[in-house]
C-alpha cells in the first residue's frame, strides 16, 4: 500500500501523537517537548494550575519561563509577580531564565531547549517562529497550559492545512529581510491565512542566513496562521549544531502542500509598517519626514547580532538627533556579548545610543520606551498597535533596523539610502 503523503506539520504531529498518519482537519493529541512562558503569562498560568490542577509537574524539564516584561521592576506590585514566579519555579522545579536574560524566544533558542522535529507551545503569540529551527511551534491559551500540557505533557491540535510561501527575486537597494517581512504581511493580509501552517521556501530564503529566516515565521500569527516554518536545509542544521541541540530534521513530501503562494521581491525597497496594524504596510518614501522622538531596535522582531550591525553602518561618523532617543536593546546575552566583542557596543554608545538590558525591550510599556500622546516610534518590534507602547495617542512604526537608525539621526522616517544626502548632527 503507497504510504501516503504528508506536509512537515502532518508528519511531525501524527509521530507526537503516535499515529501512521494524519490530514488536514484532524484532531491529534500530541506530546509536548517544549512549554515556554514569560513572566505576565507564567503568573497568571501558575496561578491557574496551582488553584485548579493542584498536582506535581512530571516533566519539569520541559517547562520553561523567561523574564523579559519586567526585567527590571519598577514598581512593588511587578516585582511581587516576579517573585511568585520564582517561587513557583524553584518549587516544581522548572527551568528559570530571571531578568537580563533576554526575551523569551532568542533565550530558549539560544540555550538550546528548541529542538528539530519537535512540539513546542507558548503562551506568547510569536512562538510559532521556533519554525526556524524545523519545530512545530503553536501560541496556546494560559488554560491550556495549566490544564494539559504541564500536568500531562499533552495539547490537542486540529491539524492545519499547508500554504507554501515561495520568494524569488533579488531587493533593491537599503532592503534588508526585515523588509520583506513587513511587505510580505500586507501581500497575505491580515487574517488572510487562519488556521494555516505556512511553509517558507523559494531562493530568496534559501539564500538568507539563520538569523534573517527567523523574521518570516514570526510574522505568522499576523496574518491569522496557526504556525509556521522555514523548511529545514543544511543552513538550519548547521545552527542547530552550533546551537548543541539534535532531533530529526523533518521534511513535508513533495506536492503534499495544499496551496503555494508566490511572490517576487525583485526591486522592492524599505517598507514602513503603519498605525494602528502590521499589515499596514507602505514604502518608506511615504512616509519621509514623519517626525519620530523615539527609535528602537529590540523586541522580537530586533535586538539581533545583525540589526546592531546595520545600525552601526548607518550611524558611522553620525550622532543620534538631539531630539531622539535611540534604545538598544539586545536580544540575548550572547547578542550583547557578540556585538561587544565587534566593537558594535561602543560605536552605538559613542553615536548616542542607550544600551538596555537584553529583554523584550518597549513592549507594552513594561518597563521602559512609554510615549506620551502625540508622540512618535520607529522600531524593530513586532507589533504597532495603539496603546502597546504607553499612550494611545502616541504612534508606532515598524522597519528595519537600517531605517531605524537612519531616522535616528534626522528626527524623522528617513529612507536609509538618502540618509549620505540628509543633513544630521555628527
Amino acid at each position: 500500500m503507497t504510504e501516503p503523503h504528508m506536509t512537515f506539520v502532518e508528519k511531525i504531529l501524527a509521530r507526537a501523537g503516535a499515529k501512521k498518519a494524519v490530514t488536514a482537519g484532524d484532531i491529534v493529541v500530541a506530546d509536548v517537548d517544549l512549554l515556554i512562558m514569560h513572566d505576565l503569562s507564567g503568573f497568571l498560568t501558575a496561578k491557574v494550575f496551582d488553584e485548579r490542577v493542584g498536582r506535581p509537574i512530571p516533566r519539569p524539564d520541559r517547562v520553561a519561563m523567561v523574564f523579559d516584561h519586567h526585567f527590571a521592576p519598577a514598581t512593588e506590585r511587578q516585582a511581587v509577580v516576579l517573585e511568585a514566579n520564582r517561587e513557583w519555579a524553584r518549587r516544581h522545579g522548572i527551568r528559570l531564565f530571571d531578568c537580563g536574560s533576554g526575551n523569551i524566544h532568542n533565550v530558549v533558542m539560544r540555550r538550546g531547549l528548541v529542538r528539530p522535529g519537535s512540539i513546542v507551545v507558548g503562551s506568547d503569540s510569536h512562538t510559532p517562529v521556533h519554525g526556524v529551527l524545523g519545530a512545530v511551534a503553536v501560541a496556546l491559551g494560559n488554560d491550556s497550559h495549566a490544564g494539559t500540557v504541564m500536568p500531562y505533557g499533552k495539547a490537542w491540535f486540529k491539524v492545519p492545512s499547508t500554504v507554501r510561501v515561495e520568494i524569488d527575486g533579488r531587493t533593491g537597494p537599503g532592503a534588508t529581510t526585515r523588509d520583506v517581512a513587513l511587505w510580505l504581511v500586507g501581500e497575505l493580509g491580515e487574517g488572510g491565512q487562519v488556521y494555516k501552517a505556512l511553509e517558507f521556501g523559494g531562493p530568496y530564503v534559501k539564500a538568507l542566513s539563520f538569523w534573517d529566516r527567523w523574521l518570516f515565521p514570526l510574522l505568522t500569527v499576523d496574518v491569522g496562521a496557526k504556525c509556521g516554518y522555514v523548511e529545514p536545509d543544511e543552513v538550519t542544521e548547521a545552527q542547530a549544531r552550533a546551537l548543541g541541540v539534535d532531533g530529526v530534521f523533518e521534511r513535508g513530501d513533495p506536492g503534499a502542500a495544499c496551496e503555494v503562494a508566490s511572490f517576487d521581491v525583485t526591486g522592492l525597497g524599505p517598507q514602513v509598517a503603519c498605525p494602528p496594524t502590521v499589515g499596514n504596510v507602505k514604502p518608506v518614501e511615504a512616509l519621509a519626514g514623519t517626525p519620530v522622538q523615539w527609535t528602537e531596535l529590540g523586541g522580537h522582531g530586533g535586538g539581533r547580532l545583525e540589526d546592531f550591525r546595520l545600525a552601526a553602518e548607518v550611524l558611522d561618523g553620525r550622532a543620534v538627533h538631539p531630539d531622539v532617543r535611540l534604545n538598544l536593546v539586545p536580544a540575548s546575552r550572547e547578542v550583547f556579548s557578540e556585538a561587544e566583542r565587534e566593537g558594535l557596543v561602543r560605536r552605538l554608545h559613542e553615536a548616542g545610543g542607550t544600551w538596555f538590558p537584553p529583554s523584550t525591550g518597549s513592549n507594552q510599556a513594561a518597563n521602559m520606551g512609554a510615549m506620551a500622546p502625540g508622540e512618535a516610534m520607529i522600531s524593530t518590534h513586532a507589533r504597532n498597535f495603539p496603546g502597546r507602547n504607553g499612550s494611545p495617542e502616541a504612534s508606532m512604526f515598524l522597519a528595519s533596523a537600517a531605517t531605524v537608525a537612519a531616522s535616528a539621526v534626522t528626527g524623522q522616517i528617513t529612507d536609509p539610502r538618502e540618509i549620505a544626502h540628509r543633513a544630521g548632527p555628527r
